[in-house]
């Protein structure tokens, strides 16, 4: 009988096979690719429903370490979100990147991409926190090349550097705590810990998976990598690769004796990740960046669920504890497939039009039923609407936090501004795919591209409507999921093996199918009235002009300006008009730029400043060794004065 290891052994040996396949043969690249999904998916599935985790200790060592993987339910959990979007942005990336358009980076991107499988595999098994910092770079070296397939443009280069460099950054914290930690123990392995002195290493994990998982405010890399990545790579980076850093963090917080207050620090972060991540993105006329934003969004929401949960597991009360983390790793998945679904409709936008820019695009849906179609779906998912899957992971959540406020103990004080921020965060996420879906899809088309689009191929449709039948299953039968999520938790704290979610999640299906039923008569009665009375078509309305044009229409801008108001002290947006000066105006000019504020207003200034000093610093090495003398002295008298005021101070002292 065939076990969860040897699956694992067929998926990895198929993405190496598929390495070498990349550059002259891309079916059968594609072919290996669906292989190791499929092996990949048997393993995690194996693991996650029975419950067992999978374990091997290899004779072969990696840095005078032996190779040890391990595949528990949390771990296999992530699995499946990875091979289910690495298959379907393997199957897009064909007719989106091709070889006769792309004939240099498309084979480069096909190889890169099976790397990036199978380091973010590995950094799921690994056992050994030394491979698993060799995993996570290897995997964030991977990224920086799929992001940059593009380096032609200057913009993509940019892009991939800003990654690369906060990347390093988190991946320094890592290496502190694993390092600390194989200290500490005596061991790189990995593995719940008791020791309570090992508590207050958890902010190092927590910085530096935040980083990788793009939390506000660790979130400079995010919007301008996703934007200019290929939106394959967009939906993969956005809808696993964020989440790897969600994982680490999971892992650990479950792993780990927290130190106190994590898990409040938890919550704080991921509300002020869900609303900022919204408002910002509600700021963006790029479509791609505004997605990118969502991402910092639902990230947020992750992330209200893990504090929640980290908050019960440290005060004892495993029923909402077991609510929360529940609804938290659903949106897990959740998010990976709606968003995945989101970049590859954005995607098939710019392969049509040539443009991410919303307020060039509009009318949209003529031309491009199947794209407008699916991504209205996935808009709506990521919204929270019901019957998607969206609604299901945060009506998790909202059981969790109004069972905490129940309890009216003092995670009460924490659970009421959560639920707060989550109904907050889901109001703007409406407002904000209301404006895509109109400004993108609806009205007339605002250019001469616009007007000419076309519908993509049926290889990017296909992995589209994978995605939003899942959005869909997971809706309308989230029961189903039930013995996953509740071995997931137990995964993440032993002691709630007692809990069970079939009764929340087994009503929630029932309301969800009614509502579908429902909103089917409905459409179904509109549509017979339409038929029987007829209908004619007008453009939108247009203020009583004889002759509109696509310039009246709303701009992605004009749509949400009162919203991008209420947040212009953190958003700080840039304004340029012209204002009108006649009657008939001429040159009246209005425009409107939401810049990244962290990057551009506090981490920009401050790297400027430390360029001009260090150029001012390079001035004084010229080579003089009497200058470098009389620099010595300078020192020696200076840290002499230092010492004579430090013990003068300290006599001084009672």
């Amino acid at each position: 009988m065939m076990n969860p290891g040897t699956f694992l052994l067929i998926a990895a040996a198929a993405l190496v096979f598929g390495i070498a396949a990349a550059f002259r043969a891309p079916r059968l690249w594609l072919g290996c690719t669906f292989i190791a999904a499929a092996a990949g998916l048997a393993g995690a599935a194996m693991v996650l429903f029975s419950g067992q985790p999978w374990e091997f200790m290899a004779c072969l060592t990696l840095g005078s370490q032996p190779v040890h993987l391990r595949l528990d339910a949390l771990s296999a959990f992530f699995l499946v979100l990875l091979v289910t979007i690495g298959a379907a942005g393997a199957l897009y990336s064909m007719e989106y990147w091709p070889d006769r358009a792309h004939p240099r980076s498309a084979p480069a991107g096909r190889a890169w991409w099976s790397c990036l499988l199978f380091s973010m595999g590995a950094v799921l098994t690994a056992a050994n926190g030394l491979h698993f910092l060799i995993a996570w770079e290897a995997f964030a070296v991977c990224a920086y090349f799929l992001i940059t397939l593009d380096r032609q443009r200057r913009e993509v280069r940019l892009a991939g550097w800003i990654y690369l460099a906060t990347s390093h950054a988190g991946t320094l914290c890592l290496f502190a705590f694993f390092a600390l930690l194989a200290a500490r123990t005596g061991s790189w392995t990995i593995g719940p810990f008791t020791d309570a002195s090992l508590a207050p290493l958890f902010w190092l994990a927590l910085f530096g998976f935040g980083v990788k998982a793009g939390l506000f405010p660790l979130h400079i890399w995010l919007p301008s990598a996703h934007a200019n990545a290929p939106s394959h790579v967009s939906a993969i980076m956005s809808g696993v690769a964020i989440k790897m850093g969600i994982y680490g963090i999971v892992r650990f917080s479950g792993w780990l004796p927290l130190p106190a207050g994590a898990g409040w620090t938890i919550l704080a972060l991921g509300a002020i990740s869900s609303v900022l991540g919204v408002a910002f993105a509600l700021g963006q006329h790029d479509l791609k960046r505004l997605l990118a934003y969502h991402s910092v969004e639902n990230i947020g929401i992750i992330l209200l669920g893990v504090g929640l949960a980290a908050i019960a597991a440290q005060s004892g009360n495993p029923e909402w504890g077991a609510l929360a983390i529940a609804g938290g790793l659903l949106h897990v998945w959740n998010h990976g497939v709606f968003k995945a679904l989101l970049f590859l409709g954005a995607g098939s936008v710019l392969h049509a039009t040539g443009t991410r820019h919303m307020s060039s695009l509009g009318g949209l849906w003529r031309s491009m039923p199947w794209t407008a179609g699916l991504f209205t779906l996935g808009a709506a998912a990521i919204s929270g609407l019901p019957p998607l899957n969206g609604f299901v992971s945060e009506w998790l959540l909202y059981l969790g936090l109004f069972d905490a406020i129940d309890a009216r103990g003092p995670a009460a004080w924490a659970a009421v501004p959560a639920a707060i921020s989550l109904a907050i965060t889901g109001a703007l996420a409406l407002a904000c795919f209301v404006k895509v879906v109109g400004i993108v899809f609806l009205g007339l088309p605002r250019s001469a591209a616009a007007g000419k689009a076309c519908e993509s191929g049926s290889a990017m449709r296909i992995p589209m409507l994978v995605l939003a039948a899942i959005c869909a299953f997971v809706g309308l039968a989230p029961l189903a999921l039930a013995p996953a999520l509740q071995t997931v938790a137990r995964a993440w704290n032993p002691s709630w093996s007692a809990i069970r979610l079939e009764p929340s999640l087994s009503t929630l299906g029932a309301a969800n199918l009614a509502f579908l039923g429902l909103a089917l008569l409905i459409s179904w009665v509109l549509a017979g009235r339409v038929r029987k009375n007829g209908a004619r078509r007008f453009g939108t309305w247009d203020c009583g002009y004889a002759a509109p044009t696509p310039r009246m229409q709303y701009t992605a801008g004009s749509f949400a300006s009162t919203i991008v108001s209420w947040f212009e002290w953190i958003l700080r947006p840039e304004r340029h008009r012209v204002p009108p000066t006649e009657l008939f105006p001429q040159t009246a000019f209005s425009s409107e730029h939401t810049p990244e504020t962290v990057l551009e207003r506090v981490i920009a200034p401050i790297g400027d400043i430390t360029m001009r000093f260090s150029t001012a610093v390079r001035s004084y090495q010229h080579g003089r060794l009497q200058a470098y003398i009389l620099y010595l002295v300078f020192g020696l008298v200076g840290i002499a004065l230092l010492t004579w005021m430090g013990a003068a101070m300290f006599k001084g002292l009672p």
